[in-house]
């Protein structure tokens, strides 16, 4: 049975997008058919993180107003036929598209791939509550620091108010060497705050600002961000990957070679 899942944030620059355009390419890598949606209508990003700008003719917004079928607007990517986006408009709002007008697209999608993952613009608007309404489960794009837990703690409610079933978590942009040296919250640390359970981490790579100025996917190039999404992709399918270690900080007794001081 196909799937329809919406990424989603409580606030904008942790990496949603990219998140979103690497589990497509990931999933299409396993010869699966997958179905990327951009929702951000006026701020649509997946064509040029997929290098399929100069194909796009009709978009989401077009589909909604029936002005074309979804067939017409569907681009296919050249180097990943089992992958298709489904563009946003450039020019629009996401809070005009009502929840069956996302449902119909959703719908009409899902015939058509076995997986639909819908790029949701950040934060908790009109606009995201009717996506998440169409939609069967969420995935939350998070970075680990205060200002993105505290608003991912919104979505979370969000979710809960209408019902949904709670998310799963990537954790982006993890530097490894500041979680060790307890400068940066650690992936489970950030789970666990938020209650959800972690489906993986997407340490900090130079590959992926070098993929986003040539218009590529980080995908497209051997890397950490690389391997993590791949770990993350046989996860959302189910497969068992052990979540690699990072290091913590030990406690500052421990690094001085004393034992701890017991209360008398």
């Amino acid at each position: 049975m196909s799937q329809a899942w919406t990424i989603v944030s409580g606030k904008g620059g942790v990496g949603k997008s990219m998140i979103a355009s690497a589990l497509g390419l990931a999933l299409a890598n396993r010869r699966l058919e997958c179905c990327l949606v951009d929702a951000d209508m006026g701020l649509r990003s997946l064509d040029m993180l997929l290098n399929m700008q100069n194909k796009v003719v009709f978009d989401a917004l077009d589909v909604a107003n029936r002005d074309c079928k979804l067939r017409y607007a569907l681009v296919r990517h050249a180097a990943h036929e089992t992958l298709s986006l489904l563009p946003a408009a450039q020019l629009g709002d996401l809070r005009t598209l009502d929840v069956q007008e996302w449902e119909r697209i959703v719908r009409k999608a899902k015939k058509r791939a076995a997986y639909v993952i819908v790029d949701a613009p950040a934060g908790i608007g009109r606009g995201v509550r009717n996506l998440l309404a169409a939609t069967d489960h969420c995935i939350l794009v998070a970075t680990p620091d205060d200002v993105s837990l505290r608003d991912a703690e919104q979505v979370t409610a969000l979710l809960d108010s209408l019902g949904k079933p709670r998310p799963m978590l990537i954790v982006n942009r993890v530097i490894p060497e500041w979680v060790k040296a307890g400068d940066m919250y650690a992936p489970q640390t950030v789970a666990a705050t938020l209650d959800v359970p972690l489906l993986g981490f997407v340490p900090e790579d130079r590959a992926i600002l070098r993929a986003l100025s040539r218009h590529e996917s980080f995908m497209e190039a051997d890397g950490p961000a690389h391997e993590a999404m791949e770990r993350i992709a046989s996860r959302f399918l189910g497969e068992y990957i052990p979540m690699p270690a990072l290091a913590r900080r030990r406690p500052f007794w421990r690094r001085l070679g004393k034992p701890p001081v017991s209360a008398s």
